[in-house]
């Protein structure tokens, strides 16, 4: 199976829950480190991700949407983990934003995985002759198509990451963002806001300071659901070595700096702990917006 996606690679909502709610819950770190802590080894790498979906402070509805799948494909041997990950952003007023970022994410998941995993099983695999890369941005696509059908008027942000091993292929329009999260602290934006304070603070015109008070601040320039044909950032990068790759909507971004961001993410032996702590900080300073994140990093 492995041999598989590397030759296509190189060819080329169960109801949200809120945080603190009734329900079922992560182990806590103590505990997570009881089971953890006797000696273990393993050859095989995997993928570890945890998500959080909050409607936040001062928003009636959340208009947010996630999407995290893990896997892993092929033998012990030749074994890579596998992951589809996406954050959605709806806008349109009314339930339009619900529906366009509920419709993205859900029509995005169908595309890649039977594109990818179907063809894997059944008496005669056959590989697909596209890349892991354009089925990404053909899925994409297909999102913004059903978003217009879905939502008339509406539209949505998509952040989207597929994983293979290291790999990591990015497609992005919009605001919501993708962060590479390193060990040490350090953090980095994988993804370029598609907003007007964004482009005008590339241009000089505005600080980042005043960026972040701007009354235009949420109007964008691109975004699935709206247009004919929707022009998508696509880019491909190395998982951080020991480190996280962070999707996330305005929400969290815009509400918590980005070095506490780092630091709540480094500082929580859970991945789990850490999407309800970050969940925790953009509330504490008012959750001004519903709040998305998912958190992946990958465990040899």
């Amino acid at each position: 199976m492995i041999r598989y996606l590397q030759h296509i690679l190189t060819r080329r909502k169960s109801p949200p829950q809120r945080v603190g709610g009734t329900g079922t819950r992560p182990l806590s770190e103590e505990q997570l480190q009881e089971i953890t802590g006797a000696p273990y080894s393993s050859r095989l790498p995997q993928l570890i991700s945890a998500s959080a979906l909050d409607i936040g402070r001062r928003r009636e509805n959340n208009e947010d949407a996630l999407l995290a799948v893990t896997g892993t494909l092929g033998v012990e041997s030749e074994a890579q983990p596998f992951g589809l990950f996406a954050v959605a952003d709806g806008m349109g007023g009314h339930r339009s934003g619900e529906l366009a970022s509920e419709a993205a994410v859900r029509t995005l998941g169908s595309y890649v995985l039977a594109r990818v995993y179907d063809p894997l099983f059944g008496p005669n695999p056959k590989p697909t002759q596209e890349s892991l890369k354009e089925i990404l941005e053909a899925a994409v696509k297909e999102a913004h198509e059903r978003v217009k059908t879905a939502a008339p008027g509406g539209g949505c942000t998509l952040t989207a990451a597929l994983v293979l091993g290291k790999q990591v292929i990015i497609a992005h329009l919009g605001d919501s963002r993708a962060y590479g999260i390193q060990a040490d602290g350090r953090i980095e934006a994988l993804t370029k806001d598609h907003s007007l304070v964004h482009r005008l603070q590339e241009l000089g015109q505005i600080t980042a300071e005043e960026a972040a008070t701007h009354p235009q601040k949420s109007v964008l320039y691109r975004a699935l659901g709206q247009g004919d044909s929707p022009e998508i950032d696509m880019s491909v990068s190395k998982l951080p070595n020991h480190g996280f790759l962070l999707l996330c909507s305005d929400g969290l971004w815009g509400a918590v700096h980005e070095d506490d961001i780092a630091r709540i993410v480094n500082s929580n032996f859970s991945p789990h702990l850490a999407c309800q702590h970050l969940v925790e900080a953009a509330n504490t300073v008012g959750g001004p917006d519903n709040i998305a994140v998912v958190l992946v990093r990958l465990a040899n």
